[in-house]
């Protein structure tokens, strides 16, 4: 207990999910939170979208851990709303350390046949956005002088080709440069930059009926257990999903001490899917 004792972090995409996970995870550590989700739907994702409800139940279960949390309804396209929450944030918990840039959408489409509307979507959200997430809340932690670490929730899609996910694969790389170029910019004021790639996590995103049908098109309504089916393929550990605490438990190595020498990396939490 106690790693990021009196640190703060900044986390997109905190109202369920993995975003949820890491604030939580964090929080049982001794961080508080400023915490960010859009809470509206998205008008290309073809699952529902994160809610006020569900970023209120992100709110109290950190406080239950009696921790401080500020959180906004704020979309990462939006760079003047990302900064205004940064910065209320800063001036009510008093700090920043950690940025985890979370937020993200999956919209499963072929290449050749995906509107102009789903690819724009795609790479304004996850990956512009990520680098309005670092572009308002970055400087904070280099103002105050203490070094930090910002983690980049990438994908084992940016290593690993599948069908229908071209705009999604083509952000989720990108990632890795921002953050490996970051991480030699920014070096010197001692914030590291790393980026995750998880493999299937058990999420929202990921535990619906557009992402079943990606795994099973063989399949006119494929379930859950045949999405398990198809996903158990992708993973030589015998686990169809992992948990977002899974990846939660790898931010947090990366964001402490415990990783205070790793920086411009590609941390893998794949249960062997790139093997």
């Amino acid at each position: 207990m106690g790693r990021v004792d009196g640190k703060v972090a900044f986390i997109t995409g905190a109202a369920r999910g993995q975003g949820r996970s890491h604030a939580l995870r964090l929080a049982e550590e001794g961080a508080d939170i400023i915490a960010v989700d859009v809470c509206e739907q998205v008008e290309t994702v073809p699952y529902p979208t994160a809610t006020p409800d569900d970023l209120a139940e992100t709110v109290r279960q950190v406080e239950a851990l009696d921790r401080r949390i500020v959180a906004a309804e704020v979309d990462v396209r939006d760079l003047a709303g990302l900064t205004r929450v940064v910065e209320d944030g800063v001036a009510q918990l008093g700090r920043l350390d950690i940025v985890l840039a979370n937020a993200g959408i999956s919209t499963p489409a072929s290449t050749l046949e995906m509107d102009e509307e789903t690819w724009q979507t795609m790479i304004d959200v996850n990956l512009t956005g990520v680098w309005k997430t670092v572009r308002a809340s970055v400087p904070h932690i280099i103002a105050a002088g203490r070094g930090g670490s910002v983690v980049i929730t990438s994908s084992l899609a940016a290593i690993y080709a599948n069908p229908d996910t071209a705009h999604y694969s083509a952000a989720k790389a990108g990632l890795v440069m921002l953050a490996k170029v970051m991480a030699k910019e920014l070096a010197p004021q001692n914030i590291r930059v790393n980026t995750i790639h998880p493999t299937t996590v058990a999420t929202d995103m990921i535990l619906n009926e557009p992402t079943y049908r990606l795994f099973r098109p063989d399949l006119e309504n494929p379930t859950r257990a045949d999405f398990e089916e198809a996903a158990l393929t992708l993973n030589e550990l015998p686990v169809p999903a992992i948990e977002a605490v899974d990846i939660s438990n790898a931010v947090l190595y990366l964001v402490s001490d415990d990783g205070r020498y790793v920086t411009g990396t590609t941390h893998v939490v794949d249960a062997g899917g790139q093997l």
